[in-house]
């Protein structure tokens, strides 16, 4: 998902993906180590995705940027 698609959702949202993305992470370690894995970029795919999210949750408790809006409080 594209960062400025993320900016866009609320704060629960941003943590239900969170949630959704690191059960996904876990499922796809454990499937790995037990056999070779389909598409071997979805893992480093999920970790980028799982780090944007929290990069987005960090501005809006810093007060960087606010959520929903994807403008920048301070410059």
């Amino acid at each position: 998902m594209k960062i400025e698609r993320l900016r866009e959702l609320t704060r629960e949202e941003l943590l239900q993906k969170s949630r959704d993305v690191r059960q996904e992470l876990f499922n796809l370690r454990l499937r790995r180590s037990l056999q070779p894995p389909d598409n071997p970029l979805l893992l480093r795919t999920l970790k980028r995705q799982l780090a944007r999210i929290k990069t987005i949750l960090h501005e809006d408790e810093s007060g960087i940027r606010a959520l929903g809006t994807g403008k920048k409080i301070l410059e």
